[in-house]
């Protein structure tokens, strides 16, 4: 995710992926964050097409009305951001959809007591090379490299 003024992030397609049509002529998507609970589940419906297969009940899927607009969610989902596409930029093979985030549902079972979303408890998972990694080991805070340190003055 990125934000400039509104929260937005962005979506690359091959145009070839049965959800690019979805989202070209919807012009909207649910971003639904990943745990190890759903590691497999992710990964089965990665690698298959929405074309042949019922995701959902492949992989025992819940799926869920969103808030703001008409793509469902993963009730399943620890965080689901609910997106709105205000372009869509052509990047050779692939299309770049840059949405607006209208809507982030988050389960009530991933916050602390103080309503902070808990990295820790929702073992999120990222993507990369090929590879899927666990998120949520806490190595500081913001501001936590100059923190306590003196500044000298000249």
């Amino acid at each position: 995710m990125f934000a400039v003024h509104r929260p937005c992030c962005r979506y690359l397609s091959d145009r070839k992926r049965y959800s690019y049509d979805i989202i070209k002529e919807t012009g909207e998507f649910v971003v639904n964050l990943t745990n190890r609970k759903l590691a497999y589940a992710a990964d089965w419906c990665g690698v298959r097409s929405g074309r042949d297969h019922d995701k959902f009940s492949a992989m025992h899927l819940t799926p869920v009305s969103s808030v703001k607009i008409r793509a469902p969610g993963i009730l399943e989902s620890p965080v689901s951001i609910e997106c709105h596409v205000t372009q869509c930029i052509k990047l050779g093979s692939h299309d770049m959809f840059i949405a607006e985030v209208l809507c982030v549902d988050v389960d009530a079972h991933y916050l602390d007591e103080k309503g902070r979303f808990d990295m820790k408890k929702a073992d999120l998972l990222a993507y990369s090379h090929g590879e899927y990694f666990t998120l949520g080991e806490k190595i500081g805070k913001f501001g936590y490299s100059v923190a306590g340190k003196k500044r000298k003055v000249m």
